[in-house]
């Protein structure tokens, strides 16, 4: 497979591409939370970043990206003060979609997004904002399957199975390098978000095989984290609906990237409402 990333897109999105980059930054990291009908579990999510990242010291915003929920996910970022806001679709569209406008809208030097039940222990977050503005690297994938990495939960023996068919299926197809492409926490230097979600495509969750494989195609430098693994609640992923679904998806990303077809599309430019963004 080519090293160079292909080029695409009109000059329009290529101009919008380049108003994202340049537009400012006003905080160091700005934390996304892809979230559809979470009005239960979001509430204890949204508590333990403030604490954490209140204790941490540093200057944060929390974006819950609403996937269009019916329920009360929108307003519920309404508690938490002035760092909190929320990013609401118009329409269910996929966690892919999700994190694709919140990254593409984010003003923070550095920015992550994880899961709405907060499976994952902080600490790997912390270390990964330090390797980015240390230079070390421009992404940080968490990783399940890294040494260090631990899971101090009970998994279902379908989920266990289905996650190691799918990174075998990852390492042949995607990334010898990253092949658990689907921890849920994942962090970028504003630049390099900007440069992989203007070009990203999927919008279900095979989304982040997607965004690997453009990090690679793009040559920007990453490092993996181990990350520890302290709750796996109820997941919108379903094996059942979703498994065939995200096998197709990265079967025909891998196929178009060795036919040199279209890995780099033209820039998607969010909509976000001015309603449901607070101010700084």
């Amino acid at each position: 497979m080519s090293n160079a990333p292909p080029h695409h897109g009109s000059p329009s999105s290529a101009a919008r591409a380049n108003s994202v980059r340049s537009s400012p930054t006003d905080h160091e990291l700005t934390l996304l939370v892809p979230s559809y009908e979470e009005e239960r579990r979001l509430p204890a999510t949204l508590a333990g970043l403030a604490e954490f990242l209140d204790g941490w010291g540093i200057d944060y915003r929390v974006v819950v990206v609403d996937d269009g929920s019916r329920d009360q996910t929108a307003r519920i970022s309404d508690r938490f003060g002035r760092r909190f806001s929320t990013l609401r679709l118009e329409a269910h569209a996929g966690k892919g979609a999700a994190v694709r406008q919140g990254m593409l809208a984010a003003t923070g030097q550095i920015v992550a997004f994880t899961d709405a039940d907060l499976p994952y222990d902080l600490s790997a977050l912390q270390t990964a904002c330090h390797w980015i503005h240390r230079g070390d690297c421009q992404v940080v994938f968490g990783a399940r399957d890294l040494i260090g990495a631990t899971c101090h939960v009970r998994r279902k023996l379908s989920r266990i199975v289905a996650s190691a068919a799918f990174r075998q299926l990852v390492r042949l197809s995607i990334s010898k390098e990253v092949s658990d492409t689907q921890c849920g926490l994942k962090i970028f230097r504003r630049t390099a978000a900007v440069e992989i979600f203007s070009r990203a495509t999927l919008n279900g969750f095979a989304f982040d095989a997607e965004v690997v494989l453009l990090c690679h195609r793009l040559q920007l430098p990453f490092r993996r984290v181990a990350v520890r693994l302290i709750n796996e609640y109820s997941s919108t992923l379903s094996v059942s609906r979703h498994g065939w679904r995200m096998l197709r998806d990265v079967t025909m990303l891998a196929v178009r990237d060795r036919l040199g077809g279209r890995v780099v599309p033209p820039v998607h430019t969010p909509v976000v409402p001015h309603e449901s963004r607070k101010a700084a």
